[in-house]
């Protein structure tokens, strides 16, 4: 496969992206995810951050009442990060290394999300 052949971040992302502030609730969280029918939220805070449905699951198998939680509460924080111009095979590798299932994509500033859903849609391609 020659460069000119590949895919990148780019070409698969998410975007607007979806954001949340950090004293939000965890069920307004909940409630965004299901309206925008996204299972992560990036969350304004420094360092970056990052809300998924993971640990709105953690939490709940926790018995934490996630009515009361605030996003600061459970969000994963200093988060890993794609590039837009990062190939799709570099994204799938990196959420392997690391063991997560969304990369916010930056360039300067948040620009998109890229899930593993995005990537195995593109690879099954």
């Amino acid at each position: 496969m020659s460069p000119s052949d590949r895919v990148t971040v780019e070409e698969v992302m998410s975007s607007p992206l979806e954001m949340i502030s950090a004293d939000a609730t965890v069920k307004e969280a909940v409630q965004q995810m299901r309206g925008k029918e996204v299972n992560a939220l990036v969350v304004k805070t420094t360092p970056r951050a990052i809300i998924s449905s993971t640990d709105v699951l953690t939490a709940v198998a926790d018995g934490r009442n996630v009515a009361e939680l605030q996003v600061a509460d459970i969000m994963t924080t200093d988060v890993e990060t794609a590039s837009p111009d990062n190939y799709m095979e570099e994204v799938a590798a990196m959420m392997t290394t690391y063991g997560v299932k969304h990369l916010p994509v930056v360039d300067d500033d948040y620009v998109g999300m890229i899930s593993s859903t995005d990537v195995t849609a593109y690879l099954s391609k």
